[in-house]
Order: C-alpha cells, then structure tokens, then sequence
C-alpha cells in the first residue's frame, strides 16, 4: 500500500494470497489482510479511496466478511 501511495495510486485490490493451490487457512490469511489494511489506512486516512479484497469464493468471501465485521465491532468499543 505505501508503494501504491508513493506512485499516486489511490484505488488498490488484494486477492486471498495463497489460500487456493497453496492452502493456507483463509482465517489467517483474512485476519493478516484486514488488520494490515485497516493499520495502514489509519495512519494515512487521506491516501487511499477504495481497498478492495478480491476473492474467489463463498467460503473465502464469508471469513473475510466475518474478519471484517469483527474489526469493525472493535473499533465500535
């Protein structure tokens, strides 16, 4: 995200790195993605305008969806 922002880039899309072929637990990889993204857009709240996550399925859809809302719920408290 920096190097997006470093080259004036203000729209960035991830996708679920490694959770297909590779295996790894789409909790972990989900919790990793969103708490990185939402670090980073806290500390520069002026520099991004939309952060997308691109996934591949349901399954993968409804742990981010689950990550997101807990991260969400948090930051209500």
């Amino acid at each position: 995200m920096q190097t997006a922002v470093e080259n004036g880039i203000r729209t960035i899309a991830f996708p679920s790195i490694s959770t297909g072929i590779y295996r790894y637990p789409v909790d972990q990889a989900a919790a990793i993605a969103v708490k990185t993204v939402k670090e980073f857009c806290i500390r520069h709240p002026d520099d991004m305008d939309i952060v997308r996550f691109v996934l591949f399925d349901a399954d993968t859809h409804r742990a981010y969806d689950h990550v997101i809302y807990e991260a969400k719920a948090s930051t209500a408290n």
